[in-house]
Formats: structure tokens, C-alpha cells, sequence
């Protein structure tokens, strides 16, 4: 094989490799709390617990015949409008009509004047508090 061929293939391992080695954020504890029949899976079997939270997947080995690396329950968001005029990111064009601005999922304020009147929403992840092993 061409050298030439072989270091631009030794480049793409390598870049590949480091791409899979910064791994994902773990999931929450409220996002694993998951029933073991509704469990889809998510490795492989002998999955460490280790590996199985790098790829971003929850680990609980307490049930058998169950996955034990699963995918976490997605994360909760909540849109909004924003009230305050500069967190305001354009949406429309000029002189679009409050009809045609929801009808493309985005906000529509026409006041003041001098800022976009439509607007995206602001997305904010809702966090969850797993007070659990703090009650009795």
C-alpha cells in the first residue's frame, strides 16, 4: 500500500479514536430511573459500568434478565418566550404578520419598535431534584 495512503488513514484512526475517547455526559439520576421492562438497550453484554456511563447510558445491574446498560430517559425542556428585548434572536423578515411568525414556531411581539417583533423561544432544561435519600 502507497505510504501516502497509510498516514491519511493513520490520521483518520487517530482522530476518530479521540472523538470516541472524550465520551458523553453522564445522565442524571432522575434520567436513569428507569422500569426494568421499559429498559432499551444500550451495550453490549459485559458492559462495564465504567463504559457503559463513558457512552452516555445508565448502569444498573439489580435486576436480571433485564439490560443492565440502557439509555437514559430524555431531558426535560421547557420553551418560552423571552420577555426581555435583547434576548430577542431574529426569526422572520420584515413586515411578517403574527400568523406567518407562529405558523414557523417562533414568538411574535410587535412592540417595541427597532427589535425583531419575531423572535425564537429560549429553551431551558428543566433540572430535576432526586430528593429520595433525603426524605424518611
Amino acid at each position: 500500500m502507497d505510504p501516502k495512503v497509510i498516514c491519511v488513514l493513520s490520521v483518520i484512526l487517530v482522530v476518530a479514536l479521540s472523538t470516541l475517547a472524550e465520551g458523553v455526559a453522564a445522565p442524571s439520576r432522575c434520567q436513569c430511573k428507569v422500569a426494568a421492562l421499559e429498559r432499551i438497550n444500550c451495550g453490549y453484554p459485559g458492559i462495564s459500568a465504567a463504559e457503559c456511563k463513558r457512552i452516555g447510558c445508565c448502569f444498573n445491574n439489580s435486576v436480571p434478565d433485564m439490560p443492565w446498560c440502557f439509555k437514559p430517559k430524555p431531558k426535560k425542556v421547557r420553551k418560552f418566550c423571552p420577555t426581555d428585548v435583547r434576548g430577542r434572536r431574529n426569526c422572520g423578515f420584515p413586515g411578517i404578520t403574527a400568523k406567518e411568525c407562529e405558523r414557523k414556531g417562533c414568538c411574535f411581539n410587535s412592540h417595541p419598535a427597532g427589535v425583531p417583533w419575531c423572535f425564537y423561544h429560549r429553551v431551558v432544561e428543566e433540572v430535576m431534584i432526586d430528593l429520595s435519600a433525603y426524605l424518611m
